[in-house]
């Protein structure tokens, strides 16, 4: 499709996917209807894997939202939420945007709702349905709207649905399609008459920016008749308007519903005439006034003492016409260092930082290729590549110091270095290997608080320029990637602590035993520090019984591991000398309160014998165990418990009796097994125990692989998975 460069041009949906593309816009405007909203939009899969794109939008100018036009579903926007936890998203007012998710005001800092819905059907994951609408601070969304939302995302997936059937396509590729509201009416010949004795031209713009009334004086100011103007856009008609120096303010007042002033150079922007600019936002459109005053009476006056007036005016022009020379891509990758600095404050782990780069840096100044090094020993080694061609950058891993290349003189000079086609490169670096023939490159040092940490590399397909606001951007964004990667090894590097203090204190291999099988897993976290507090254990005890043993610490890092195996080892002290589960919970629960205070953990203990199947157990605050019976049905127990340990010196902890048949299989597990972000526990409770109604018994080593293998491929699991099945195979019936 093609693409929309500017405010001012509108989008082509002549090559649009027309079945699926009509389908969402009817969805669209269903849904905005239905909420009271004043605009809304689908966003689909793409052929590229963890993409989401805009697809239709309605409402609003479409050009406005060009940097989310483009969505990757593990960043943190509400529309990646919505789509991966597949529950609905409702953000009422800024301020709960704010609180959830930071980046998302960071671009649009303005007072609005907004409404993400999910597209599924079945396990079909289509995309996300978005409502805007105006804000209701300290109120929730109704549940008549949710409701609404809800049956109007159902329709647009049964559509969807039918059309993959069909074999149409269901997949986006190229940009958005804009889908016009009603054209705007001329208004009534009195309003006209009243506007047209007015000396200020004024405009009324509906809420997709299409001209409707224009008043006499706006005819004279502008030079064109109001045939010439009515039902375009404004930025089509006023190209001067549609820079991207004055997109923000645009979005302002069409989403804030606030009044917006700005100035506007009409004409070449070197010496141009300043207009002023005025939007006054309204539920059924904006009316714009333009004025020919050189300094708009709205101009910000200092409090600093006489003369510093015209300052902040110097200071506002030279802002303004440096904006005003930025092409349309070059003001979206200033857009970008905000949306990169907030996403890289989350990123914990050096892939985490080099994922969130791919994701932020390159789709901001049309890069393909990108190449991160990190600096140890004095050497170079390659952390992170996409783009280029596969093993071709395998030469330069490793590489000492002391060798000229690009990629290592930009670190040990400081300085970064751009070259603006490959013929450049190899005139610079004569002999150098070149991965393509055209192209552009820039190397970028990584230096955080005056250390070296390493030098990115990032690659453009076609020869292109670098201008000064480009390179003093991306040398700033380089110094926050070093930043933030020389953060990532520090937890990098307590990471492999934790790892190994916590493999040292799981049990290696569990106790075999006649008539009983036992099989243990964990999978450590994919989020932040990788390792947490979760333990199982297999104990013999000295009256032939076996003691099953699973638990979670609060947190993760050393610190949850170290207190971790100081409760195993409480725990297998306890069960050695032949205390009852109750003594058990409640010993180790003192010894936490009197290690730790302020720390806390669940616990679930049942001492099994082998050979009759009877068991007793005690619970503290930890999921309730599974049962599955020999004939496949699989329950949920409902085991007495207490609190979590570490909270309450005096909590008792009631023992519960049940007996295992041969041939059934019984299932400890830790929360993470079960929990999903947005969505309610006992949902992966339920998900849980289905696994396991339908799992074989045996071998039980494949049950247990099979109940971690879909939670165990997350690639954003937060928390700890540790699983231990005990499965009675023989004894007394």
């Amino acid at each position: 499709m093609a693409r929309a460069d500017s405010v001012g041009a509108a989008p082509d949906t002549t090559d649009a996917p027309d079945a699926t593309a009509q389908v969402l816009a009817r969805a669209a405007v269903k849904a905005m209807e239905a909420v009271g909203g004043y605009a809304a939009g689908v966003y689909l899969r793409s052929p590229t894997a963890g993409l989401l794109l805009m697809a239709v939008f309605t409402g609003l100018p479409l050009q406005l939202f060009r940097p989310w036009w483009r969505m990757q579903v593990n960043r943190p926007y509400p529309v990646a939420e919505a789509y991966r936890s597949g529950q609905a998203v409702l953000l009422p007012d800024a301020e709960s945007a704010m609180s959830r998710f930071p980046q998302l005001v960071a671009g649009l800092p303005f007072p609005f709702a907004s409404l993400y819905e999910p597209v599924t059907a079945g396990t079909q994951r289509f995309g996300v349905l978005v409502v805007l609408r105006e804000a209701t601070p300290g109120v929730p969304v109704g549940t008549a709207d949710r409701e609404r939302l809800r049956l109007a995302s159902e329709q647009l997936a049964a559509d969807l649905a039918a059309l993959t059937a069909a074999g149409a396509p269901v997949l986006w590729e190229g940009d958005p399609v804009g889908v016009p509201m009603p054209p705007p009416e001329a208004g009534a010949e009195g309003a006209r008459r009243a506007a047209d004795r007015l000396a200020q031209a004024v405009l009324s713009l509906d809420r997709e920016g299409r001209i409707g009334f224009v008043n006499t004086a706006a005819e004279h100011l502008l030079g064109l008749g109001a045939p010439q103007l009515r039902g375009r856009l404004l930025w089509e008609a006023l190209p001067w308007l549609g820079h991207p120096a004055y997109e923000d303010h645009f979005r302002a007042g069409f989403m804030s519903g606030e009044p917006v002033h700005f100035p506007a150079r009409r004409g070449p922007q070197a010496r141009g005439e300043w207009l002023s600019v005025d939007l006054y936002p309204a539920a059924d459109g904006v009316t714009l006034t333009l004025g020919t005053s050189a300094k708009p009476a709205y101009a910000p006056t200092s409090r600093a003492g006489p003369g510093t007036d015209a300052e902040a005016e110097a200071a506002h022009e030279a802002a303004t016409q440096t904006a005003l020379g930025m092409s349309a891509d070059e003001a979206s990758s200033l857009y970008r260092p905000v949306a990169l600095a907030i996403a890289l404050t989350e990123a914990v782990t050096a892939r985490q930082v080099s994922a969130v780069v791919t994701e932020e840096l390159l789709p901001a100044f049309g890069g393909r290729q990108l190449a991160i090094y990190l600096l140890d020993e004095r050497h170079l080694y390659l952390a992170w590549e996409t783009g280029f061609p596969r093993g071709f950058l395998n030469r330069f891993d490793g590489v000492s110091l002391d060798v000229r290349l690009p990629g290592v003189e930009t670190l040990t000079t400081g300085r970064p270095m751009f070259f603006e086609s490959m013929q450049h490169l190899a005139a610079a670096y004569p002999g150098i290997p070149l991965d393509a023939d055209v192209g552009a490159r820039a190397f970028l040092p990584l230096i955080a608080s005056g250390r070296p940490v390493g030098s990115c590399i990032l690659g453009f397909d076609s020869p292109r320029g670098f201008s000064a606001e480009e390179r003093t951007v991306l040398t700033a964004l380089a110094g926050l990637i070093a930043q933030a990667l020389a953060r990532a090894r520090r937890y990098d590097s307590e990471a492999a602590l934790a790892r190994g203090l916590q493999s040292a204190l799981l049990p290696h291999r569990l106790p075999v035993r006649e008539h009983v099988a036992t099989v243990g897993r964990y999978l450590p976290g994919t989020l932040g520090m990788d390792v947490g507090g979760d333990w199982y254990d297999v104990i013999e005890t000295g009256a032939g019984l076996l003691a099953l043993v699973i638990g979670d610490v609060q947190g993760h890092g050393v610190a949850a591991a170290a207190t971790m195996g100081q409760l195993r080892s409480a725990v297998r002290a306890f069960a050695l000398s032949g205390s009852t589960p109750e003594q058990v919970v409640s010993g180790t629960n003192q010894l936490l309160i009197d290690l730790d205070p302020g720390q806390f953990a669940s616990c679930c203990y049942m001492l099994l014998d082998p050979a009759s199947g009877s068991v007793t157990a005690a619970r503290a605050g930890h999921p309730q165990p599974l049962l599955r019976h020999p004939d496949g049905r699989t329950e949920v127990l409902d085991l007495a418990g207490g609190v979590v340990l570490g909270i309450d010196p005096e909590a008792s902890y009631p023992v519960t009796e049940l007996r295992l048949t041969t041939g059934s299989v019984l299932a400890l597990y830790t929360d993470g097994l079960v929990e999903r972000p947005g969505v309610d526990i006992d949902v992966g409770v339920e998900r849980l125990r289905g696994a396991l109604a339908a799992a074989r018994p045996s071998p039980l080593t494949e049950t247990a692989d099979r109940l971690v293998s879909e939670a165990g491929g997350s690639a954003d699991r937060p928390d700890d998975i540790a699983l231990l099945l005990a499965s009675r195979t023989g004894g007394d019936t």
